[in-house]
């Protein structure tokens, strides 16, 4: 049974929850990632997503989600104009990106620290999303569930560690996720929650030593 949200679709700005309300949530996505000031931001269009850049207000879209705006903010008309007024260069390419969703973004994010920070993902259909790349690194998750990237030691015990802090708080894990290059390297924890996650959570989790970095996403 199809529910209101699939029939009327997500609340935006723009013709297409495909090429606008995904876009956007992509870009907001790929900011929380970064977690620095952005000075500089490069999108590599794939697909339909290059195809309709203009047409759907995709640019406008991408740039509104680095500046902070989600799908619904009547101010990603002048998604341009904001970039210039906070500083942020923005430029658009086209790019084959391999065998991908027909409507996946390349995002290639400079910071004001010299610092640089890349993600891939694609809008698949009604405003939802998937995050397939993070830095090189192989990595899956939806922006769906408030989500918990950790970048850390591959180690044994790392995830019995996490997964202790989660109970203790009394938060559920909808999905777990480990991610890793090679045994032994820097490896990648996605965990999607079915509640919400609070700053003490976080903090914990970057007390555990082998904890190189975290990010919280909940869009």
């Amino acid at each position: 049974m199809a529910s209101i949200f699939d029939i009327i679709g997500p609340v935006m700005v723009g013709p297409s929850s495909s090429h606008t309300a995904g876009a956007a949530k992509l870009a907001n996505i790929a900011r929380r990632i970064c977690g620095e000031k952005i000075r500089k931001v490069d999108f590599y269009l794939h697909g339909s997503f290059a195809e309709t850049c203009r047409g759907h207000g995709t640019n406008q879209a991408l740039l509104g989600g680095i500046l902070g705006m989600n799908a619904a903010d009547e101010r990603i008309r002048d998604s341009f104009e904001y970039a210039r007024d906070f500083g942020v260069e923005y430029d658009f390419h086209f790019a084959d990106l391999g065998d991908v969703h027909p409507n996946t973004v390349k995002i290639v994010m400079t910071c004001t620290d010299g610092s640089v920070c890349e993600m891939i993902g694609a809008s698949i259909g009604g405003g939802e999303v998937r995050i397939s790349s993070i830095n090189n690194t192989h990595i899956e998750f939806s922006g769906q569930y408030p989500t918990i990237i950790t970048v850390h030691q591959d180690k044994p015990g790392i995830v019995a560690q996490v997964s202790t802090v989660f109970a203790k708080h009394k938060v559920n894990i909808a999905f777990l996720k480990v991610f890793r290059q090679w045994r032994g390297s820097e490896a990648s924890m996605v965990l999607e929650t079915d509640e919400e996650v609070s700053q003490t959570m976080l903090d914990e989790i970057s007390l555990i030593p082998e904890i190189i970095k975290i990010v919280f996403i909940d869009i």
